[in-house]
């Protein structure tokens, strides 16, 4: 049964396999109940995967969204489907955490957000961008930026 809101939505409640190839357009989003309210919702995949451009070896890490919707979130099936498809995309890892956030803005048009990658160490390295996005002429572009920079302080003081 289909509740309001949530008419068009493919991926939830069916039989939906996983895609082998990076494709931004199995995301889905639905309406925001609460368009009036800030508040972050969190998404983590501690089970992401996907594939050094180079060697093709498989890079594993853990996927951490955090964003401030404003008219539409996310459905969350179809972000797994969409994550998943990353499994054969041979890209590095800052270029990785710079296309889902990319590709979230686009159908989400959020009011803020930021996308974390925890990548496991290869090679004796392990590496961790960080990338945000504030709607521009916001209070959430401010915020974007003094993000950054705490963002950044934490990584020299460590």
């Amino acid at each position: 049964m289909k509740g309001k809101g949530i008419e068009g939505l493919s991926h939830l409640g069916s039989k939906t396999t996983y895609a082998y190839d990076y494709s931004p357009n199995l995301l889905e989003c639905f309406d925001n109940k609460h368009p009036d309210h800030d508040y972050f919702v969190k998404l983590d995949c501690p089970e992401f995967t996907s594939l050094c451009p180079m060697t093709g070896q498989p890079d594993f890490a853990a996927i951490h969204i955090y964003y401030v919707p404003d008219k539409k979130l996310v459905e969350s099936k179809s972000l797994k489907l969409y994550l998943f498809s990353f499994r054969n995309h041979g890209d590095f890892h800052e270029d990785v955490v710079n296309i889902i956030m990319e590709d979230l803005i686009r159908l989400l048009n959020p009011k803020y957000i930021e996308v974390i990658g925890t990548f496991t160490p290869r090679g004796g390295i392990s590496i961790h961008p960080f990338a945000n996005y504030g709607q521009p002429g916001s209070k959430w572009a401010d915020f974007a930026e003094k993000r950054m920079l705490s963002y950044g302080k934490t990584l020299i003081e460590f």
